[in-house]
Formats: C-alpha cells, structure tokens, sequence
C-alpha cells in the first residue's frame, strides 16, 4: 500500500486510576506509531479516576496534538469510556487497548495487517499473565460459553486489544456492560470477524480492577446479548413459543383430569395435578401476553427513533 494509502488509526484507551502506567504507554505508542508513519491520534477516556491520571493526562494533551482527553465527570465503567471513545475518535480504524501496559502496543502492527480484508481484528492473550484460579480459569470457562452461545468463537472475548474498521463499530451501540460481547455486536451488522495472537504482560502498577464476581454479570449480559441476537425484532417468538408450550401441556392434563371426572367418575378436587394443570394455563397466558407487549415495544423502538432493522454494506447505481 503506498504511503498516501495508508490508512489512519485512533487508538482508543479507557482509563481508571491508572497514574503510574499511563506515561510508559505513552511512550510506547507513539514509538510504534512514529515507526509506523500513519496519520494517528490517541483517544484517552479517563473513567472518574480518583488519583492523578487526569493530571497525566492534560499534561500530555497540552505538549501533544495527537492526544485526545475525554473526562468523565464520575465512574461510569468501562463500556461507558469504550462509547465515549468510539465517539470521539475520527480515523478510519479504531485500535482499543488497556491503560495497565498488559496489552502491548508493539502488537498494533499486528492487528493493523490482520484488518485487511477483514472489519474487527480482536487479540488473543494465548500466554496471559495472570492468576490461574481467580482470572483464567473463569475466563476460559466465559470464552468457551459466549462462543457457544453467540456462535462468534473467538478464544479471549475478555482481551481489550482490538481493532475495528471505523464504518462498523459507529453502527455498534454500546449499554450496561456490553464491551467484552462487541465482535458479537458488531457481527450483527454483518461485520467479518478474526483474531490474533497478541503479548501480554503481568501487571507492573497499581491493581486489578477486576474479580471472580464479575462472571455472574458475564453470564447475565450473555443472556441479554443472546435474546437481542435472536429475538430483539421478534419477542413474540421467544415468549409465544414457550407459552403455547406450556399453555397445551395444561390443557393436555385439564383435558385428562376432565375425562377422569366425568367418564371415570374420579375425585380430582385435591389431585396436584389440577394444580399444575391450571398453573401451567395461565403461566403460558401471561408469556404470549408478555410477547405481544414486547412486540409492541420493539415496533416503538425501531419507529420512533427510525432504526432500521437491516444494514446496507453498499448501494451501487448510476
């Protein structure tokens, strides 16, 4: 690619109270970058820290034009700073990557020749420097799952070095905790999906801000991603279905209970099954109910705000 061709990279960073690391990685990047002779700018997002990152970081921004600070005003988590980033960065691929120097800037290269030909590049820590018990294990078990449920399978959904073509992750709208599911996001809008073996280091400074906990939120945003994937456009098919399902087995016992009592000429005031019979009715009323409303707020969704429901990947005509 001649030199005028090549194309421009933001490299996005949340930070969180990370005054120590943030100057190495300053340095580091634009080493690489430099080397590397493209347009860039670096997206800083400082996410509410309490030490002196903030400080840090408007000291860089006043010696440097590439440097882009974004404060915000409290801690709003890391998918928060990821949007936030993602806004505020203009080039025409988007590199995201930690402020604790785990992930290794001389692997931008990398991603940067993995994106060719594909939209969303995301790094692979195959030889990740951390606890067994407390990080990898229950990332390996995460990995593994979202992969299975999603069918995007990628081995580090949880790794924050990644690149994305600009086009794609400006249609990819972010909430609650959906960061480590963007490939998944951005699969949905037809993106093309990859990854790479990247370094990673142990930590250096400061500590982890992260715990064993947070797998129960990981299993709960799979669910929520999951249902978005499926049936975000259509919830009568995730609540209709289970409810005619559970609906017919209630008529099927009513039906049987009714040939006892009246062919049989058995007692079926006290049986459980009645119970059941009658429970199971009304569980499957409420879910096709549940369906229909939440048709109704999808159609209010997609109309009010007028978002489509399909992406276009070009238009060709004269």
């Amino acid at each position: 690619m001649k030199e005028k061709e090549k194309e421009s990279v933001s490299i996005v960073i949340p930070v969180f109270e990370e005054e120590e690391s943030i100057p190495h990685l300053y340095s580091a990047i634009k080493s690489v970058m430099e080397r590397l002779e493209r347009v860039y700018e670096i997206v800083f997002v400082d996410d509410g820290s309490r030490d002196g990152s903030l400080r840090v970081l408007e000291e860089l921004q006043k010696k440097d034009p590439t440097v882009i600070v974004v404060a915000f005003r409290r801690n709003f988590g890391q998918t928060a700073a990821m949007a936030a980033g993602f806004e505020y960065a203009n080039r025409d691929i988007i590199i995201t990557m930690d402020a604790d120097l785990q992930n290794d800037p001389n692997d931008i290269p990398l991603l940067l020749e993995k994106i060719k030909g594909h939209d969303v590049v995301s790094g692979w820590r195959k030889n990740r420097q951390d606890k067994f018990i407390s990080r990898r294990l229950p990332s390996m078990i995460a990995n593994r799952l979202i992969s299975k449920v999603t069918g995007v399978a990628l081995h580090d959904y949880g790794c924050t070095l990644k690149a994305y073509r600009k086009e794609v992750i400006k249609n990819v709208r972010l909430y609650g905790e959906m960061h480590r599911f963007i490939p998944v996001l951005a699969s949905w809008v037809g993106a093309s999906v990859t990854e790479v073996e990247t370094t990673h280091h142990a930590r250096k400074f400061g500590r982890s801000k992260y715990g064993i906990s947070r797998t129960i939120r990981v299993i709960l945003d799979l669910i929520t991603v999951k249902f978005l994937q499926s049936f975000s456009t259509r919830p009568i098919h995730a609540f209709g279905s289970v409810g005619l399902l559970l609906g017919f087995f209630g008529f099927a016992i009513g039906a049987y209970l009714s040939f006892a009592k009246i062919f049989l000429g058995q007692s079926i005031g006290g049986r459980p099954l009645l119970i059941l019979g009658v429970l199971l009715i009304i569980l499957g009323v409420q879910l096709v109910v549940l369906g229909l409303l939440g048709e109704m707020l999808a159609r209010v969704y997609h109309e009010s705000q007028g978002k489509p429901i399909y992406t276009v990947r070009k238009v060709l005509k004269r």
